[in-house]
């Protein structure tokens, strides 16, 4: 059945999908309750387009969304933070939190692609307004320039909302030879990012991080990431498959030494500054 030009499903879709919606609810559930340290949801199907009626690009049900809302209702969190590094923005998690202060939500992403939502004075609404931050990119940011948007962005707001949980919609679209777009992240930059992440939860809420598989569609690219970030969350070094060993903290100390131009986020502040201190 075609759900839209880009969504098919089979008999066996609802299924999958119940399951991939499932596994971040037990990864909520086993962080709150100390069971793990941090997690990983490898499912699919993917889930940040889905809207709360209607599937769309290739999601059926919005994981990322279902799972934190279930930690606001069923785990006594009071706050969630969640950031989108797929390449494309995440329209259905952004409606589903626009008017909560409940939800942060922070998507990088490559602008006007698909859906095309995702616009630099898309802030949120009533309690949700500046709860919403938007990184239009215009394509060619490598792994300086997405560490160099977490680093002044993404940790400053972390740091001052005090979630109880971090949730990472983690596409790796962005992959430099992924043939969806035009960015040029490598394995390294989603180590790095990562190790921004896991630094940043120990410090705010307890470590509790979870990482959720959105798009992807180079398979060396989402092989490789997914290694390099399953590496930082378990803190490996010196595995027999070094795709899996963390960044040494010297690579860690270079890569946030460089310097990278980044004009969208002159823009960026300008707009978030109204609500948080950047």
């Amino acid at each position: 059945t075609s759900l839209d030009p880009d969504t098919q499903t089979s008999p066996q879709s609802y299924d999958a999908a119940c399951l991939a919606a499932g596994a971040v609810i037990k990864g909520a559930a086993m962080l709150a309750a100390g069971e793990i340290d941090n997690g990983f949801a490898l499912v699919r199907p993917p889930g940040h387009h889905a809207e709360a009626d209607r599937a769309k690009g290739f999601c059926l049900f919005n994981n990322v969304a279902i799972g934190a809302r279930y930690a606001l209702e069923k785990l006594n969190m009071g706050r969630i933070f969640i950031i989108d590094w797929d390449l494309h923005h995440g329209n259905g998690t952004q409606n589903s939190f626009y008017d909560t202060d409940r939800v942060f939500y922070m998507s990088t992403h490559q602008y006007p692609y698909y859906p095309g939502s995702g616009r630099l004075t898309e802030v949120g609404t009533g309690r949700g307004e500046g709860f919403t931050v938007n990184v239009p990119l215009g394509g060619g940011q490598d792994d300086l320039a997405f560490g160099r948007i977490f680093r002044e962005v993404l940790v400053p707001l972390v740091r001052q909302y005090r979630p109880d949980m971090i949730m990472v919609s983690a596409g790796f679209d962005t992959y430099i030879a992924d043939p969806l777009g035009t960015m040029a992240v490598t394995a390294r930059g989603y180590a790095y990012m990562t190790r921004i992440l896991v630094d940043l939860a120990a410090e705010v809420c307890g470590g509790r991080l979870l990482v959720v598989l959105e798009g992807g569609y180079n398979l060396e690219g989402l092989g490789n990431g997914v290694l390099a970030v399953l590496g930082e969350l378990a803190g490996l070094e010196n595995f027999s498959d070094p795709r899996l060993n963390r960044l040494s903290d010297k690579a860690v100390e270079k890569l946030a030494a460089a310097d990278v131009d980044v004009p969208i986020l002159d823009q960026v502040r300008n707009i978030a500054k109204k609500y948080w201190e950047l």
